[in-house]
């Protein structure tokens, strides 16, 4: 399903061309970036802005995050594809914003309609190997929503983002089939499942022919909060801790939280580190664009690990937070002798703007009426002057019945938490903690907002949340 058949469906076919985004950019014949590069993109499970050392974390050790930042650009202002898990996932992969992208539920299930537009179903259009190792979460096993069914060629890790919570599971899922971890078989910790995930990563690297494109979705650190004991170690007593954390199920005992959040943290830095020495002893690095990120802000429930970390920098709000702490993630861009060392970006950029920009990279086409809410970031990566004009940053995510919305537009950000609630307006230029409400004094930049808000976004479609199975059997 594309987008124009997908708002058609809706009813809304008359909302394209009040959506609709800039062409992307004309590639020029000899591009900076070379010809089809390979593309890296890491995402971390609820890795707040704060979290790694190059975004001010002070604790947590992340040395080779940071040396993506000073050997390439760090982006200040860039945003998840939401404030929770499967919706960001799908706006990430889609490049629609969650007023358009099809999954918009969090419980874990709903599967990506067949035929709908991915990142890696275009580049493996255009002559990309494809492979996805870590956490899915946009439909389980049999369903239409699994990743092999959406442009990849392998995969390896959890399709159900509750299965991702548990880092010693008896199985993983192999493409279309179980994978079993006999190590962690009755209750046992033998086999650290983002080690095993990696591990796959890493041979899909050896084995593959170029151009590729690996997506690295990390289950790291969301919790449950296990840490293997080697990055455990550093880490050890050093916080006040509350031994419970709170979830989806109430609150769990669990010794230590912290520590081993930082841990896993540390340990994600480590995965980092052997991407990278991969491409480089492969002859790969100069032709590989690496991207970091994140799918959400950092949690907000478990109180040793908010207070040690500060995982939201100096912003409001956590995950599900529509607040700048929910949304406002790292993102990096690293490509050695392609992209200049230690560069950092006020742009704002989203999650939504990585289709257009893989697309671009690649010389791909994208499917006919397919309209992507974002914009290609490849002059911005590349030392261009942006094409276009940059759309209005839009989100939205449901508590219970309640519809809560966010939208930026230039330094104004505008946040409503409830259908016919009024908007709280901000200026994040002056007040990036979001604690002015400027609504009452600034009343046409309120008025652009509603208009906007008229405009972007259908309901999502309907679909079916298979019954969840626990990890082990």
């Amino acid at each position: 399903m594309n987008r124009r058949q997908f708002l058609q469906a809706s009813g809304a076919a008359a909302l394209l061309g009040s959506c609709a985004n800039p062409a992307l950019e004309t590639v020029p014949a000899t591009p900076p970036w070379g010809s089809m590069p390979n593309i890296v993109l890491v995402m971390a499970d609820d890795l707040g802005y704060g979290h790694v050392g190059c975004y001010g974390q002070k604790i947590i050790q992340t040395p080779n995050i940071d040396r993506l930042a000073a050997e390439g650009l760090r982006f200040t202002d860039a945003y998840a594809g939401c404030t929770v898990c499967a919706p960001s996932r799908s706006a990430l992969l889609t490049g629609l914003h969650t007023g358009h992208t099809p999954v918009r539920t969090n419980a874990g299930g709903a599967p990506l309609p067949a035929g709908t537009p991915t990142i890696a179903s275009i580049l493996r259009q255009a002559g990309y190997r494809t492979g996805c190792f870590g956490k899915w979460g946009l439909g389980g096993e049999g369903t239409e929503g699994m990743p092999t069914r959406h442009g990849f060629d392998e995969f390896l890790g959890p399709l159900h983002q509750v299965h991702a919570q548990h880092y010693y599971p008896d199985h993983l899922w192999k493409n279309e089939e179980r994978f079993e971890l006999p190590g962690n078989r009755g209750g046992r910790q033998g086999q650290y499942a983002p080690d095993v995930i990696q591990e796959a990563a890493r041979d899909f690297l050896q084995r593959a022919k170029q151009p590729f494109f690996l997506y690295l979705p990390s289950i790291i650190p969301h919790h449950e909060f296990q840490s293997p004991a080697s990055t455990l170690e550093p880490y050890r007593n050093r916080f006040q801790e509350t031994p419970f954390i709170r979830t989806d199920r109430g609150f769990v005992p669990q010794p230590r939280p912290a520590e081993h959040f930082a841990g896993m943290v540390a340990r994600l830095d480590e995965h980092v580190g052997e991407i990278l020495r991969a491409l480089k002893d492969l002859g790969l690095a100069e032709n590989t664009l690496v991207l970091f990120t994140s799918d959400n802000g950092p949690i907000g429930d478990t109180p040793s690990i908010t207070n040690s970390f500060a995982g939201s920098g100096p912003f409001r709000g956590f995950k599900r937070d529509l607040y700048e702490g929910g949304i406002r993630v790292p993102f990096i861009a690293w490509h050695p002798g392609k992209i200049a060392p230690g560069q950092v970006s006020r742009k704002p950029v989203a999650a939504w703007d990585l289709l257009p920009t893989s697309s671009e990279l690649a010389g791909a086409v994208l499917p006919e009426g397919y309209l992507p809410d974002g914009l290609s970031l490849v002059a911005a990566l590349y030392g261009g002057e942006q094409g276009g004009v940059r759309p209005p940053l839009y989100w939205e995510t449901e508590s219970g019945a309640r519809l809560k919305q966010a939208v930026r537009i230039g330094d104004w950000k505008a946040v409503r938490l409830a259908p016919g609630a009024p908007l709280a307006l901000y200026n994040l230029k002056d007040d990036p903690g979001e604690t002015a409400d400027l609504s009452d004094s600034e009343p046409a930049v309120v008025q652009e907002v509603e208009a906007y808000l008229r405009t972007c976004r259908v309901d999502p479609p309907a679909l079916p949340e298979p019954e969840w199975r626990p990890a082990s059997a």
